[in-house]
């Protein structure tokens, strides 16, 4: 029995590249691209009908922009993961992609193997960055003043959201926690509502930002 093909839909508005992108993965094994379009202006229509697991979102594009659709998307949905494949590594671009509910951010420079990976990585939980970009995110943290606030978070979903700022997929954090999928979803579900984030990648980032661990 196969395992399930990681469904990809991608947004930019350069068309080598987009068809770059899509050759690359039509050919590697285990992924399908479901649609890929040179403006993110439709991108809830176009996710409730094509239902991708990972959206790759450019960020400078005519008409909306690669934030507002991330903006967008995440007013609707927040289980679709959304990699910005960009080639801005600039401070802004990447603190506003993450506040806004991105859960990677990767430059186009990446080698075909590295955006395979970073895919496959942001599927199963993980928060994809090029090490030059997750320098900068480390950065950007560690010059902000601590916050005083806790969110009233319980010790469990405390637990889990410090194993996410480790770096692991829920699946780890169940391993680690030894407590069941079901019940990792459900605490991350409360994080975000108490953290006011949509994303594994907000919920790390105002960990860090608030020191709230």
């Amino acid at each position: 029995m196969t395992n399930k093909q990681i469904r990809v839909l991608l947004y930019d508005d350069a068309d080598q590249f987009r068809e770059a992108i899509t050759l690359l993965l039509d050919q590697a094994e285990g992924f399908e691209v479901v649609g890929n379009f040179n403006n993110c202006e439709t991108a809830v229509a176009d996710i409730e009908m094509l239902k991708p697991d990972v959206i790759l979102m450019d960020i400078d594009m005519p008409g909306a922009t690669g934030m507002d659709g991330v903006r967008m998307i995440r007013q609707k949905n927040l289980t679709v993961k959304i990699i910005m494949l960009t080639v801005f590594d600039n401070n802004k671009n990447i603190y506003d992609a993450i506040r806004l509910g991105a859960n990677g951010y990767v430059l186009k420079k990446s080698t075909p193997d590295a955006i395979i990976n970073a895919i496959k990585d942001v599927n199963d939980g993980g928060a994809p960055m090029n090490s030059s970009i997750a320098t900068q995110v480390l950065q950007m943290f560690a010059g902000m003043s601590p916050g005083t606030q806790n969110y009233g978070l319980s010790e469990k979903e405390k637990q889990v959201l410090k194993s996410l700022v480790d770096g692991n997929s829920y699946k780890m954090v169940a391993s680690s926690l030894n407590i069941s999928i079901d019940t990792v979803r459900s605490h991350i579900r409360s994080i975000y509502e108490k953290l006011q984030v949509n994303s594994k990648s907000a919920a790390v980032a105002k960990a860090l930002k608030d020191r709230i661990l």
